[in-house]
């Protein structure tokens, strides 16, 4: 016969060993406040917009104006800007984590 573990935060109520889960006693943030800076929540939502008209508008500004109807080299175009998008997030999200490690090794 199978048992159940209880997780780290939940408790174990019940009758004959029966393991139920209590609601709202999952982990907390410490500071009360939200859990993600609202910040990250911009730059998140910046870039997901970002990431659907860049491409979108870089393949219909080239495909008449630069690349004269060939859809191939248009489509090429916005799968570079697709993917520029996408370096410049992780360079923004690396330089905010090294930025927030100095402000703890600053604190300390």
């Amino acid at each position: 016969m199978a048992t159940r573990r209880t997780l780290k935060g939940e408790k174990a109520t019940g009758e004959e060993g029966m393991a139920a889960i209590v609601p709202g006693t999952g982990a907390k943030n410490d500071c009360g406040g939200p859990a993600v800076p609202g910040s990250i929540i911009t730059k998140l939502l910046l870039f997901t917009l970002a990431m659907v008209v860049a491409p979108l508008g870089s393949y219909f500004v080239t495909v008449n104006t630069v690349f004269s109807g060939n859809t191939t080299f248009a489509g090429a175009t916005a799968a570079v800007v697709a993917n520029l998008v996408l370096i410049t997030y992780v360079l923004v999200a690396i330089a905010e984590d090294t930025r927030g490690q100095e402000e703890v090794k600053k604190s300390q």
